[in-house]
Order: structure tokens, then C-alpha cells, then sequence
């Protein structure tokens, strides 16, 4: 990260078989891919490993790339309930990580990161990659939760100084601030 107006920004998308990641760095005007991937879970583990496999995986990314703030799609509710509880129970992990960091965690609806990278809050899957190839020429990755992972972190480096961004930025300092007059 060359200035100091440049800053690094983690894209996080969660999901109890695979969470995708995707780095960028954003110096307000332009974008550079930096890294992605996934962080995997054994479907033949039972549900606590495998939250506890996310939370590792995520909190490894960010000790190997150092990101300052962090973006998650909000979950969607479908007509499964268990398996949108497991998915908001892997969301959880997900955001505990960056977290526990001091990150800044921000988070958006899907339809917002579509709008964000496409225009339009509809897109599918194969628009949103075709933009993340257009803005990030050097991003490489191999699945579509890499890349949904980089369209939240685009997203959150368009929106970072919005409403959501400020509130999670409020979040952080006021935990902190809780945290300092704990120890005393």
C-alpha cells in the first residue's frame, strides 16, 4: 500500500461450504486486485468445526494481507430455515474474524453490490464476473464466490464513506472505547 489515502479492503462472502475472499485496494478513484480465494469447510464435520474452520480460514487471510476494513453481504432469508440459520451462523464467523482484528466491518445487501458493480441490483452471476474482469484485469479466480467476495469489496470501496460505513466505523470505535475502560 503506497499512501496513505490508499487503503485495503477485504470482501467477504460467507457461506458454511465455502466463504469466498477477494482483496482489493482503493486510493478513492482507482482499484488493483490484490488476492482471492476460498476458505473451505468438510461437509462430513459436524456444524462447530466447520464454523471454527471459516473463522480460521478468514482470520488467516487477514494476518497474511493486513486489510484496515472489511465488507459482508447481508444474509438473504430463503424458505429453508435450517440452512439460512446455518448460513447466518457462518456470516457470524465471518464477521467475528475481521472483527476481533479491529477492523471496520461493513455490510450490504445483495442487490446494492449488484447495483454497485453492474448497475443494476438484478444481475447474475456471469455479469457480475464479466465487470469484476473489466475493473480488476489482473484478478484471477476461480469460482464465483471469489468473485462475489471482490463485487463486496468494490462495493464497500464505492460506499465506504456512505451511512452504512460510517455506522460501522462508530461500531469499532465505540467497542473499542468499552474494551479500554474494561481493563481499566
Amino acid at each position: 500500500m503506497g499512501d496513505q489515502r490508499t487503503v485495503r479492503i477485504i470482501g467477504i462472502d460467507p457461506g458454511l461450504r465455502r466463504t469466498g475472499w477477494g482483496i482489493v485496494e482503493s486510493d478513492g478513484v482507482r482499484l488493483s486486485y490484490v488476492a482471492s480465494g476460498n476458505v473451505t469447510s468438510p461437509s462430513d464435520e459436524e456444524l462447530a468445526y466447520r464454523l471454527r474452520e471459516i473463522f480460521e480460514g478468514v482470520s488467516s487471510v487477514i494476518a497474511s494481507f493486513s486489510p484496515r476494513e472489511a465488507a459482508v453481504e447481508e444474509t438473504f432469508v430463503n424458505d429453508n430455515a435450517r440452512a439460512t440459520l446455518k448460513l447466518g451462523q457462518a456470516r457470524g464467523m465471518a464477521m467475528l474474524a475481521p472483527a476481533l482484528k479491529g477492523l471496520r466491518v461493513a455490510e450490504y445487501s445483495p442487490n446494492l453490490i449488484k447495483k454497485s458493480v453492474v448497475g443494476s441490483g438484478h444481475a447474475d452471476k456471469r455479469q457480475i464476473q464479466a465487470m469484476i474482469a473489466i475493473l480488476l484485469p489482473r484478478a484471477k479466480f476461480g469460482s464465483a464466490d471469489e468473485a462475489d467476495a471482490l463485487a463486496i469489496a468494490i462495493c464497500h470501496a464505492n460506499h465506504r464513506t456512505g451511512p452504512q460505513a460510517k455506522a460501522a466505523a462508530l461500531a469499532v470505535e465505540t467497542a473499542r472505547l468499552a474494551r479500554r475502560s474494561e481493563m481499566g
